[in-house]
């Protein structure tokens, strides 16, 4: 664990190119406990300083191959450490040049011939200021990652338009849709299944069940809703519309079968699914304060969920509006007019598969 601020000592890079400066400097902050490291020129102090983490720079400015002013300006120019803290060395001939630094970034300077007291406050100044700005980066850290696990949150409830438009403050968010498809799927059994088996089996299983929908609506680009219990909806067609609406969701009907009949065999279960889709208008919004959820109201909605309920295991029912939509591209087997709790009768059909 990282010292305070009074007792931490740090590293120091004294960079001169006088060794004797070099080994006086290192020597009074030696006996002060600080660890330090020289570097005879520019160049040798700006590869040290790539090559380990330091505290305060102690730098020359009158040096062959690399003065300190050339070596200042390659260190604010690098984002990672222009807040390196840097005390320029400074003679009584060379204070023009002094000042230079200090417009462009150094913190404090020392003049020559240094005072031991005087170096060790100015160094200590230095720590403070390099110990508080790499607490607050660390604290920016904290907080940005914070902020990234709310934005992935976020994004998990809500589709990344509509999560998009509520950070920016719209506060009621409500739209229509003219044309969508709308499918809910059930587990056949699932209740009677949940008295008969462990809770964390039940959890493990709809997990399982419910991960692999959630990737194949991600693969076709479909929204999913909700679960609520062993049911799971999904949508497409919003919040952004496209015009094949209703094959992008019979493909996923179909996938979903087929996900049931794999999951069965690797876990040796017999759980059956019931299918039904619709297609149609819908409004689509956010609720809730605490707690967000982007639901789907509309009649659309509820013949979908009635599709669903009226239909049979390891099948898919298709309103009539869905039919006219899939026609074409998929094999549709009708089933006739069936009685609707709410609509009357109503004709339906069994999606089967896509068409070659």
């Amino acid at each position: 664990m990282r010292q305070t601020v009074s007792s931490y000592r740090g590293h120091i890079l004294v960079v001169d190119d006088d060794p004797l400066n070099r080994q006086l400097l290192g020597d009074c902050l030696g006996r002060e406990g600080y660890t330090c490291e020289q570097a005879e020129n520019g160049l040798v102090a700006l590869e040290k300083i790539a090559a380990s983490d330091f505290d305060v720079i102690l730098l020359d400015i009158d040096m062959p191959e690399m003065n300190g002013i050339e070596v200042l300006r390659a260190l604010k120019a690098d984002i990672r450490l222009r807040h390196l803290p840097v005390i320029v060395i400074s003679g009584s001939t060379e204070m023009d040049s002094a000042l230079c630094c200090i417009e462009i970034g150094a913190v404090d300077f020392l003049p020559k011939p240094f005072n031991p007291l005087l170096l060790r406050t100015r160094v200590n100044a230095s720590l403070q200021r390099k110990h508080w700005h790499d607490q607050e980066q660390s604290y920016l850290q904290q907080i940005e990652a914070e902020r990234a696990k709310s934005e992935a949150l976020l994004l998990n409830i809500l589709p990344p338009p509509i999560a998009k438009r509520l950070k920016s403050g719209e506060n009621v968010i409500a739209d229509s849709f003219s044309a969508v498809t709308i499918l809910f799927a059930d587990i056949v059994g699932f209740t009677n299944l949940s008295t008969i088996i462990s809770p964390q089996e039940i959890v493990f299983l709809l997990n399982e069940i419910f991960t692999a929908f959630d990737q194949i609506a991600s693969q076709l680009g479909l929204e999913k809703i909700k679960t609520i219990g062993d049911c799971y909806m999904v949508v497409s067609g919003l919040p952004e519309p496209r015009p094949d609406h209703a094959e992008a969701l019979a493909k996923m009907g179909l996938a979903m079968l087929q996900t049931i009949k794999k999951l069965n065999t690797d876990y040796q279960t017999s759980l059956r699914m019931r299918i039904g889709i619709n297609s149609g208008p819908v409004v689509a919004g956010v609720i809730g304060r605490s707690k967000f959820i982007y639901d789907l109201w509309g009649d659309a909605v509820n013949t979908a969920s009635r599709m669903e309920s009226h239909g049979k295991a390891d099948a898919i029912q298709i309103s009539e509006s869905t039919y006219e939509l899939l026609k074409n591209h998929f094999i549709l087997e009708p089933r006739g007019e069936i009685e609707v709790k709410g609509k009357g009768l109503m004709p339906t059909w069994w999606l089967q598969k896509q068409k070659q």
